[in-house]
């Protein structure tokens, strides 16, 4: 069981991913990256080819607190038209669990309606996905349980974010500090 599953999709971007991943793991937070390729090898936007602990399969991603969705193209289409990850994102919105996107990755939770009176951010261009969302121009927001992040840019401060919203402003400051981020 882990407590959040990070889903991997031919190109996905590779720092978006695999910053969460690490700071997660730094965290002691138990994160498992999930590919819905059908295999475990996942190729980035940038041709790096990670393996992901494990292959989608449906009912087992319902026992974690949070989903996590990296951005990227065409890694964002292909989790989009993903009906399994759809039915699960709703499943955790019901449930009143986590969800955590950035990039392009807002607009799948935008386009599916669960970002409605919801603040939120997204990579430049993407907002008019971001269906009945209050759009900010920040680098991460954080709306009761949803965290949305612009970009590669804003990976670490996504990562730290996720951390803080799981367990809390400390440990996310130690992380930051241990990787002297600002």
């Amino acid at each position: 069981m882990a407590e959040v599953y990070l889903f991997l999709a031919d190109g996905f971007e590779e720092i978006e991913a695999l910053t969460v991943v690490d700071l997660l793991r730094r965290a002691d937070i138990t994160i498992e990256t999930v590919s819905i390729n059908g295999t475990l090898q996942v190729e980035g936007s940038h041709k790096i080819t990670v393996k992901a602990d494990r292959i989608y399969q449906t009912d087992q991603c319902e026992d974690g607190s949070m989903l996590v969705l990296p951005g990227g193209m065409p890694g964002t289409n292909a989790l989009m038209a993903h009906e399994g990850l759809r039915e699960l994102l709703f499943m955790y919105r019901n449930a009143a669990k986590k969800l955590a996107a950035i990039c392009a990755a807002p607009s799948v939770l935008g386009m599916n309606g669960l970002l409605r009176n919801k603040r939120a951010t997204c990579f430049p261009g993407f907002e008019n996905k971001l269906l009945g969302a209050q759009i900010e121009d920040k680098g991460v927001v954080s709306d009761e349980g949803i965290i949305t992040s612009r970009g590669l840019g804003t990976a670490i401060e996504f990562a730290l974010a996720i951390i803080t919203e799981l367990r809390d402003h400390v440990l996310a400051r130690q992380i930051a500090a241990s990787i002297q981020y600002q």
